[in-house]
């Protein structure tokens, strides 16, 4: 009989004690790592969770750099704005005060604050956050706004905001600085003033006259040009009748120039001699109404007026505004008169209506969007034929959505916009254009003048026209002009079904009004010992002072950090959402990785006794000899 050799290294008992130092060695690797495994086929079958769980997470920390790199933005974005909103009220401030002392250049103490303050408001909209520059939409590699200096006094191929300012001032004023009216006396007993050229941008514009004259006719303001005029027809009027004259500047304002008739000696301000000769004279009160009447109106060209055309000149080279204006046309009732807003769309000679006009079946197209001629009970984007040209003007206006309602004066159709380079009106029937050539646009589609818009001809005071002014005139904004919001023009994901908009553009109208008042108050001058000069300014200070001031309906800078803040406050959400997911994906990866300390603890100590046992075992074995073994 044979007797196999007892090998410990090939017992079975030998193969656990193996067993046991693989276990032990595997425990006291997750007791001084924390993990179950050091590779993912030793993890258990709930690692496929960990795995995705992971993946979470570095969304999380993706989204939490993103959202770490928005605030900054968003923080400097809204510092620079608040510094707008001190700039704004620093300037207002000024313009409100009541002291118009001028200085050798002819500005006042304000005036000089306001042009400091334009040149630190361009470079707070010059911010950037690393190389992104905040204010310039989408093309945040590009300036947001040119330099102060070029934008005031330009460059040497292109005029700056001062030239184009003197330009519209020549042009409003006038050769005989009358702001462009024209006076005469057409009989002795009468007087006329009218409107030098029909459709013209420039000057004073003659709205209503009313009087109280005993004996005297008034006419109009009617005609193209318009004009009106006054005949006492030679008869004196009474102590303290009144002529009163209301004129529209070229900013949109209003002015009326009151003259009442007085046999007080000196004539007082405001007033006009009447005759007191013996025998009494009424022509020569006709002449003292004249005289009257020129001087108040010199003096109004010469305050107000020159104040309205800076700020008017101020629309031209920062805004984006623009209009569209038609020739003048006259209506087919008799006698034939400029058309009206009360003027009808369509009618039969002789009613006051345009001809050819409108007829049923008839559409045209406003930006895009079709408005149909009806016969009646006219619905959304329908007119009746029977209409008013004013009822058209104002559908016109609710499509494009101008924050400037498109007028008519003189038998002159201006149809405004926000947004020159997209207004676009066509007929989409051969009628329908027909009658656009008889409300005065001869070429279809009617388009605006793209800004900046220049005086269209030289000498400035006898222009007529204000056209495109691009390619010679400073570009104050190189920022993206495109369509849709400015805040769209920066969005970030900051979670996984969540972003965030928060762009800006130095154009957005809260900025841009802004900035265009405080370059119009900083920029205009007069001369120091004018006998106007002190006028002029007041009523400058007085429209800046009403610009700077955030009216309803209107976007103010506080609008835009509410936009931003909102957006924080969405991503701070976000945030809260995302560390609370940390926390829980985190608990799912140690639970399918870690190791328990306690529970490793145990088993080692189980181990251990298993394996002393093994041992002694072992050890017992390995003394049997032969002989014990017989």
């Amino acid at each position: 009989m044979s007797i196999s050799s007892i090998n410990y290294s090939s017992s079975i008992l030998g193969a656990q004690i193996r067993n046991i130092n693989q276990q032990l060695t595997d425990l006291s690797t997750q007791l001084s790592t924390g993990k179950l495994s050091q590779n993912y086929s030793g993890m258990g079958t709930n690692e496929g969770f960990a795995i995705a769980s992971r993946a979470q997470l570095s969304n999380i920390a993706a989204y939490t750099d993103t959202i770490t790199n928005v605030n900054v933005s968003i923080n400097l974005a809204n510092t620079a704005l608040q510094s707008l909103t001190t700039i704004r009220n620093t300037v207002q401030t000024g313009s409100a005060s009541t002291a118009q002392d001028l200085n050798v250049n002819g500005q006042t103490i304000a005036q000089n604050t306001a042009a400091a303050q334009f040149a630190s408001m361009v470079g707070v909209l010059n911010t950037q956050s690393g190389n992104r520059y905040l204010f310039s939409g989408t093309a945040f590699n590009t300036q947001s706004v040119a330099n102060a200096d070029d934008i005031i006094n330009g460059t040497t191929t292109q005029a700056g905001f001062k030239t184009v300012m003197a330009e519209r001032q020549a042009a409003d004023l006038g050769a005989n600085g009358m702001g462009r009216l024209v006076q005469t006396q057409p009989t002795a007993s009468s007087v006329q003033v009218s409107e030098d050229v029909a459709g013209s941008p420039f000057g004073l514009k003659i709205a209503a006259v009313s009087s109280t004259l005993t004996g005297a006719t008034v006419t109009g303001p009617s005609g193209s040009p318009v004009s009106f005029s006054v005949d006492l027809n030679g008869n004196n009027p009474n102590n303290g009748d009144k002529l009163s004259v209301q004129f529209t500047l070229p900013d949109g304002t209003t002015e009326q120039i009151d003259l009442t008739a007085s046999s007080a000696t000196p004539t007082p301000a405001g007033s006009f001699a009447i005759d007191a000769s013996t025998p009494v004279n009424p022509n020569n009160t006709a002449s003292n109404l004249n005289t009257a009447l020129n001087t108040a109106i010199q003096k109004l060209a010469n305050t107000s007026l020159v104040a309205a055309s800076a700020v008017a000149a101020g629309d031209n080279f920062f805004n984006t505004d623009s209009s569209a204006i038609g020739a003048a046309k006259t209506n087919q009732a008799t006698p034939a008169a400029p058309i009206s807003g009360t003027t009808a769309l369509s009618g039969t000679a002789p009613s006051d209506s345009i001809s050819p006009g409108f007829s049923v079946g008839d559409s045209i197209t406003v930006n895009g969007t079709t408005l149909s001629f009806v016969a009646s009970g006219a619905t959304g984007n329908q007119l009746n034929v029977t209409d008013s040209i004013q009822t058209l003007l104002s559908k016109i206006d609710s499509i494009t959505g101008t924050s400037k309602p498109s007028t008519i004066h003189g038998g002159v159709i201006t149809i405004n916009t926000d947004d020159a380079a997209t207004l676009s009106i066509s007929g989409s029937t051969a009628g329908a254009t027909a009658a656009l050539g008889a409300l005065g646009f001869a070429s279809s589609p009617i388009t605006a003048t793209q800004p900046p818009l220049r005086v269209g001809s030289s000498p400035a005071s006898s222009a007529t026209t204000l056209v495109n002014g691009s390619a010679n005139t400073v570009k104050w904004y190189q920022g993206n002009d495109g369509p849709g919001s400015a805040r769209s023009t920066a969005v970030a994901r900051v979670d996984d079904s969540v972003t965030v908009q928060y762009g800006a553009q130095a154009d957005e109208d809260a900025i841009r009004s802004q900035l265009q008042a405080i370059a119009v108050f900083g920029t205009f001058s007069t001369s120091p010992t004018g006998q106007y000069s002190g006028a002029q300014v007041a009523a400058l200070s007085q429209r800046t002072t009403q610009a700077l001031t955030p009216q309803p309906g209107q976007q103010k800078i506080e609008d835009i950090q509410t936009d931003i803040a909102m957006a924080q406050n969405t991503m701070k959400d976000a945030t809260t959402r995302q560390t609370q997911a940390k926390a829980q994906l985190q608990t799912i990866i140690d639970q399918a990785e870690s190791a328990s300390p306690d529970q490793v603890a145990s088993e080692i100590l189980s181990l251990q006794n298993a394996l002393q046992a093994s041992y002694q075992t072992t050890a017992n074995l390995a003394q049997l000899s032969l002989v014990k073994f017989l």
